[in-house]
């Protein structure tokens, strides 16, 4: 009976200890999910990181020993349905060798895991939790519970912790007291009114974004890399302590400064403030700029070398320079209402440009080899936007510099610093597939930008004859040799030669009743020094002298007259005369329409190799008012067929009718190469310093950089002469046609008008002069002789001048060998002569 007994209480009080075991859950959903756990999942592993079943012997419950085996737990329930979610998690505490535990994505209000002493990870996200019991777990490194309902947490103690993540609860403060291995917190889109990571030295990201926060205190972060703060009440942030933050996000606060001097940035995202300067300068590590939606108006990107992405929309922008961005793949300027002009002169291709609704816009400055690629970029606007490569004069992208000078050495002694500049150097170029030509400026100076590559580099001279050049090419390869290579050109006389040149240019055109001024240029082509005259013959009865520098020598009616002396090898000398013009109400009147005429005339001419240019007409039409953005062909719109095949002069005028300086002017002129030989071109004058660049073939370009042209009347205005041969193949009756192109700044082109000239005869050439006659001295000052080489009766001879107007007549001339012009004005005229064979006639020059 006794041992009955006996064995009845030993059976009780074994079932009570297994009863004791099994875990009671209040929540069927935690149990269940335990239940879950298989070596074929990764519900639930064990310290070797091994996946178990928690239920080890399948009685479908949970004891304390199958608790303890757990290190990690995973029971998020993401997906799940409301119903099958967990919302009382108190029993959580058996697990008490837990170091990893997942419960995000369920309904539990309460999260307690203050037993898990081990707990190192702990992620609750996605919970609708008002309370966290996490303090004092001394071993926990990462902690996640956001998108929940927290308002406060205690993280008192949690000494090992590096990763904290909080965002979108209603926190509203945080106390970080010796965290110190803490390095990384998210707590955004929380009502946090104050921050202060004071004694956190190893933080190395940090985002606070959208709060309310009005003081962010960043003391001592050596470590901070990333800082995210957008979206508060913040008016300052000191930044001075954070030395390698390389990613800031601040948009959308009241900042009225940002000071990054010191900082290797990254990525800066700082839209939305008030900021009213962005200084970024020496910041080259900026490679994630947006910027928009601020106060400022002008933005430095000199030194984003590394520059990939741009966001300035809905900025207060004028002007946007990205020459040095050669590495920007992505901008976006949409909506920036103020934005008129975007320098991007980086030679970075690509469609990444976006530039819609910038209803100001008009000027795009790029690469000459990009340009059809931006007009393909902005063909769906409305607006017309100019693109050109004029706000500076390289090419843009990484190019190399070949610069140097050009000496005349005039005692053969080879050039040094005391001999003078050879102005106006042609150089062509050429990397063996494309070519090109510089022509040095007026200093003797010139600086030529090319890539990568070899290129050789040819000085060309307009008259070979009278000079050599030494080094006769040079070859360069890039980058090779260092940039910018520097080479000077010694030019040396051949011989001795004489060759004057003479022009006149109309700087203001003639009007009547008003002055009209010229300038008469004259040069020495050639290498032998030679004193003179020069002489300006016009019609006195129309036309009044009023003033000339330098003053003349003497005047006698319709002639002017100045005395030269010394004009050195190269040397160009320049005449300024203002006449007046007679009006309408004078006698003889002048209307709009007539023509004036003038004659220059350079001495001495005997000796000289090339006459033909020692004297000079020029054929004006008056007018009643006039577009001071213009183009003349000097000769006038008729020209003599003697001409074919020789130089014919132009002139273009500009002027500044804005309301300030023009920084940068360039004239561009396309050449016809089916009228002009446009390896025959030279610059003849101009009012400024300027460059000559042509390219593609025909495209000539007249720089004034720097020029700074005023806008006010007195100083508007300057102007471009070049000479440029017509070819040879051409017939009288040809007309050739020149306009240009005229850029001011970044403003649209003005086209001047079109400069029209036609070669006509007099009359119908029926045989060729010097077969049958030939006339001596030409040029002539006082008799003109004639004598016949063939067998020719003489009928009549008549003398033209240029304007087709009859001069002299001999109308019964078998015995005439001689002409009396003495009395013709100094110029070019025509002599035609009538004989049983036809009519011919010919060109000559009176002195």
């Amino acid at each position: 009976m006794i041992k009955n007994y006996l064995l009845l209480i030993a059976l009780c009080f074994f079932s009570l200890t297994i009863n004791a075991q099994i875990i009671n859950f209040s929540d069927v959903n935690f149990k269940q999910k335990l239940l879950m756990s298989d070596i074929y999942n990764s519900l639930a592993r064990d310290s070797n990181g091994e996946n178990i079943k928690i239920d080890q012997n399948n009685n479908n419950e949970i004891e304390q020993s199958e608790a303890l085996r757990v290190c990690y737990l995973n029971i998020s329930c993401s997906g799940c349905s409301d119903l099958s979610k967990i919302t009382d998690f108190s029993d959580i505490y058996h697990f008490t060798n837990i170091e990893d535990l997942d419960c995000s994505y369920n309904k539990i209000s309460h999260v307690d895991v203050s037993y898990l002493k081990k707990l190192k990870k702990l992620n609750f996200i996605y919970n609708e939790t008002v309370d966290a019991q996490v303090s004092n777990l001394v071993n926990l490194e990462y902690l996640a519970g956001s998108q929940n309902n927290l308002q406060n947490i205690n993280l008192e103690g949690l000494t090992s912790l590096k990763v904290l993540s909080l965002a979108n609860n209603q926190l509203k403060s945080l106390n970080f007291n010796n965290l110190i291995n803490l390095k990384e917190v998210t707590c955004s889109n929380n009502q946090i009114v104050s921050f202060d990571i004071s004694g956190i030295n190893n933080i190395e990201k940090l985002d606070l974004e959208t709060n309310k926060i009005t003081v962010l205190n960043l003391p001592d972060s050596p470590k901070l890399n990333r800082l995210i703060c957008g979206g508060n009440k913040l008016s300052y942030l000191d930044l001075t302590k954070t030395r390698n933050l390389v990613s800031l996000m601040c948009s959308g606060n009241n900042l009225t400064n940002l000071d990054l001097k010191g900082l290797k940035i990254e990525s800066l995202r700082c839209v939305g403030n008030n900021l009213t300067n962005l200084d970024l300068k020496g910041i080259e590590t900026i490679k994630y700029l947006s910027c928009g939606m601020n106060k400022f108006t002008t933005l430095d990107l000199n030194d984003q070398v590394n520059l990939f992405e741009l966001d300035c929309t809905y900025s207060l922008l004028t002007e946007l320079n990205l020459n040095n961005c050669k590495k920007l793949e992505v901008l976006s300027s949409s909506f920036s209402n103020e934005l008129t002009a975007i320098y991007i002169k980086n030679d970075y291709f690509s469609y990444s440009y976006y530039f819609g609704a910038n209803p100001k816009l008009k000027y795009i400055c790029t690469s000459e080899a990009l340009i059809d690629h931006y007009h393909n970029l902005l063909k769906d606007r409305v607006s017309y936007v100019e693109v050109n490569s004029y706000c500076s004069f390289n090419p843009g992208g990484i190019y190399y510099t070949i610069a140097g000078n050009q000496k005349y050495d005039s005692d053969n002694n080879s050039c040094d610093i005391s001999d003078s500049k050879f102005p106006n150097l042609n150089f062509q170029i050429t990397d063996g597939t494309n070519s090109g030509t510089i022509i040095s400026d007026v200093s003797g100076n010139y600086s030529i930008p090319v890539g990568e590559g070899t290129h050789t580099i040819t000085p060309i001279l307009e008259n070979p004859n009278y000079y050599e050049v030494s080094p006769e090419s040079l070859v360069v390869t890039f980058p090779t040799q260092t940039s910018p290579f520097t080479q000077n050109f010694c030019v040396t006389p051949k011989g001795e030669h004489q060759d004057l040149e003479i022009t006149i240019l109309s700087t203001i055109p003639a009007r009547p009743g008003f002055d009209a001024t010229y300038k008469i240029v004259y040069k020495n082509k050639a290498n032998k020094t030679v004193s003179g005259s020069v002489t300006l013959d016009f019609n006195d009865a129309v036309l009044d002298y009023v003033a000339a520098s330098p003053s003349i020598t003497n005047q006698t009616t319709n002639k002017l007259v100045w005395d030269y002396t010394n004009l050195k090898a190269l040397e160009t000398r320049e005449i300024n005369v203002t006449l007046n013009v007679n009006s309408p109400m004078e006698t003889p009147a002048v209307n709009i329409n007539d023509r004036l005429s003038f004659n220059a005339l350079i001495t001495p001419v005997t000796g000289d190799e090339k006459p033909v240019d020692n004297s000079f007409a020029l054929r004006q039409t008056v007018v009643g008012s006039f577009d001071p953005n213009d183009k003349t062909c000097l000769e006038g719109d008729v020209i003599t067929p003697e001409l074919i095949g020789e130089y014919v002069h132009y002139l273009i005028r500009f002027e500044n009718t804005g309301t300030y300086p023009a920084e940068n002017i360039v004239v561009k002129d396309m050449i016809d190469l089916s009228k002009f030989d446009i390896s025959t071109l030279v610059p003849t004058s101009a009012s400024h310093s300027y460059t000559t660049k042509i390219s593609e073939g025909n495209k000539v370009e007249f720089i004034f950089e720097k020029i700074d042209l005023p806008f006010n009347d007195a100083y508007n205005d300057g102007y471009i002469a070049f000479k440029i041969k017509t070819l040879p193949t051409l017939k009288t009756g040809d007309s050739f046609t020149n306009e240009a192109n005229i850029y001011f700044d970044y403003n649209f082109p003005i086209l001047t008008n079109k400069a029209t000239s036609t070669f006509k005869t007099l009359g119908i050439q029926d045989f060729e002069f010097s077969k049958y006659f030939n006339i001596y001295p030409n040029p002539v000052k006082d008799v003109l002789s004639i004598s016949i080489k063939n067998d020719a009766t003489i009928k009549s001879i008549s003398v033209y001048d240029v304007l087709g107007q009859l001069v002299i007549a001999v109308p019964n001339a078998a015995d005439v060998s001689t002409i009396d012009v003495s009395k013709l004005r100094t110029g070019n005229y025509i002599l035609k002569i009538k004989t049983d064979n036809g009519t011919s006639g010919v060109k000559f020059i009176k002195l």
